[in-house]
């Protein structure tokens, strides 16, 4: 049977992400801020509020406006359906930002591996060996150069015979 804690994982990450960015709005909009306090209203039925708007569109990718949009629009709304409860996968993309440090580090490990590829590539290391190939017959050569088979050496043999002319023969009578 498959493990779930991907799945759960992924959801967890996309709920993180959305209250983040609901914790963000309330912070910086007062109005949104007293929206957001509901008491009928957590982050769980906001995360599967879009998760089944997101189902009933049929549509797979949504930009981070729209997917906010429906967060703020579940808050916003006391009479809304939620919907059930909906087992799927959410991919989310986001941005990673190096700190400087990372960045250099990550530099000098592609330099490291590049220098090892060079390195291999001129020691032959990984490189495929061809396999030995058997010496072909060549058909453009005369049978001379070649040994000589019980067969051939009849047919020189024979070649080599003088030929006689062929005498004339006498027919007497009619042939029809």
């Amino acid at each position: 049977m498959a493990d779930k804690k991907p799945e759960k994982k992924t959801t967890d990450n996309f709920k993180a992400i959305i209250l983040k960015t609901l914790e963000k709005r309330a912070k910086d909009d007062e109005l949104f801020a007293k929206t957001f306090k509901k008491e009928n209203k957590n982050i769980d039925d906001c995360i599967k509020y879009i998760l089944n708007t997101v189902q009933k569109s049929k549509i797979q990718g949504f930009t981070d406006d729209e997917v906010y949009a429906m967060a703020v629009h579940y808050y916003d709304e006391d009479e809304i359906e939620v919907g059930k409860d909906n087992k799927c996968q959410v991919v989310v993309n986001h941005t990673v930002v190096l700190t400087e440090e990372e960045k250099k580090e990550a530099r000098q490990k592609a330099i490291d591996d590049l220098a090892r590829e060079q390195k291999n590539k001129m020691k032959g290391v990984g490189k495929k060996k061809e396999a030995p190939t058997s010496p072909a017959i060549d058909f453009t050569k005369k049978n001379e150069d070649y040994p000589d088979t019980g067969l051939e050496k009849a047919i020189k043999q024979e070649k080599a015979k003088p030929k006689a002319e062929p005498k004339p023969v006498a027919v007497q009578g009619s042939l029809f």
